[in-house]
């Protein structure tokens, strides 16, 4: 199939620290390629990919100061693209909803994954004046509030099986927090689970400027007592050290957690997880297997060890039965073929008819990109 993928702006793909959709569109462009499908990504020129480049900005937004509104730079990809629309089989969105006005005359050959949060009163009258374009939903949990919207499949991330090394005998002696700190991801949680244990807790987390307030008030004086220490952003060569040592994964969101791309790298490193039950975790979690799901603080406190005495042998091996890109990419393709309309133009005239901009399909693995 000739795929056209659709990635935010925001951060390269795969983004060099943090950045969940990001990175699950570049694991399902090297799946794709890998199984012979001609893939274009449309992305910031800084990514790096298997797939053909369509470069729409020169580098992530996020790293570039001159950029002061991303609209712009969004709306110059989308043209680009409606001009190529025809070059493709399948043209799969992750930008959220910028592109629906555009393209809901093409909306048969189109697919949108949501990766956000689906609970906001707006969103469903939004998908109800656009039926002709399926969604995709990334957990059940995500797709409860927009049921009447058309959702074609809940479809859940997945990992290169080869990017995280499992270890089955850590020796970090530490529990591990990553993501980004805000009071929805509930660090200070994490915090009180681990001290009541008197357990050292290492934070490995991204502060985005509408955070700052949250962290220096409620996070930064639990810091540097009782074992808790903040390590800042990590990248992908740093996680699977960061998560493979760690005792188990704290997950203690308040908030509807779309899917939480985190759980499933720390199972793949054999780490078992303890998430609070919102959103997508009791569906990502195997309570018992691959960690435990509670409620709150003090029944987190009760599980804990529990969750660290959990055979990481197994945590891994339900990661491998559930979470592997090529699993992903192939419930994507099942999908495709059921919207996919329309006669496509051979590779070479693909690649002509997209024009500048374009970097040619090189089978760079961006995997073994950011692990060198």
């Amino acid at each position: 199939m000739k795929i056209a993928q659709i990635a935010p702006l925001m951060e390269s793909v795969p983004p060099r620290l943090y950045g969940g959709t990001e990175r699950v569109v570049s694991y399902l462009c090297e799946a794709l390629v890998q199984e012979g499908h001609d893939v274009t990504l449309f992305a910031s020129g800084d990514s790096v990919t298997s797939a053909r480049l369509v470069a729409c900005t020169k580098e992530a937004i996020r790293l570039n100061p001159a950029v002061q509104d991303h609209v712009p730079h969004y709306m110059i990809m989308l043209d680009k693209l409606r001009r190529s629309s025809h070059l493709f089989d399948i043209l799969h969105f992750h930008i959220d909803a910028f592109h629906m006005p555009l393209f809901r005359d093409v909306g048969a050959k189109t697919l949108t994954t949501l990766h956000g949060r689906q609970d906001l009163p707006d969103l469903l009258p939004l998908y109800r004046a656009f039926p002709e374009m399926p969604l995709v939903t990334v957990s059940n949990a995500q797709r409860q509030p927009i049921a009447d919207a058309n959702i074609a499949r809940t479809i859940y991330h997945g990992l290169p099986l080869d990017l995280l090394a499992p270890t089955y005998e850590p020796r970090g002696g530490y529990l591990a927090f990553l993501g980004r700190i805000s009071p929805d991801k509930r660090p200070d949680r994490a915090i009180a689970v681990a001290t009541a244990l008197g357990l050292p807790l290492r934070i490995a987390a991204k502060i985005d400027k509408a955070d700052e307030a949250y962290f220096r008030e409620t996070v930064s004086p639990l810091l540097g007592r009782h074992g808790v220490e903040f390590v800042g952003e990590i990248d992908e060569c740093e996680k699977a050290r960061f998560l493979g040592e760690a005792l188990a994964l704290l997950f203690p969101i308040d908030w509807p957690e779309p899917f939480g791309l985190v759980m499933i790298e720390a199972m793949a490193c054999g780490t078992p997880v303890l998430g609070f039950r919102c959103g997508s975790v009791p569906e990502v979690v195997d309570d018992q297997l691959t960690g435990r799901t509670v409620a709150t603080v003090d029944e987190a406190i009760r599980a804990l060890p529990e969750v660290i005495r959990l055979d990481r042998r197994a945590v891994r091996r339900r990661f491998e039965e559930r979470f592997s890109s090529r699993r992903m990419a192939n419930d994507y393709l099942d999908v495709y073929r059921s919207v996919g309309r329309g006669a496509t133009l051979g590779v070479d005239q693909t690649a002509s008819a997209l024009g500048r901009n374009v970097i040619p399909l090189q089978r760079k693995n961006a995997v073994e990109h950011y692990a060198n």
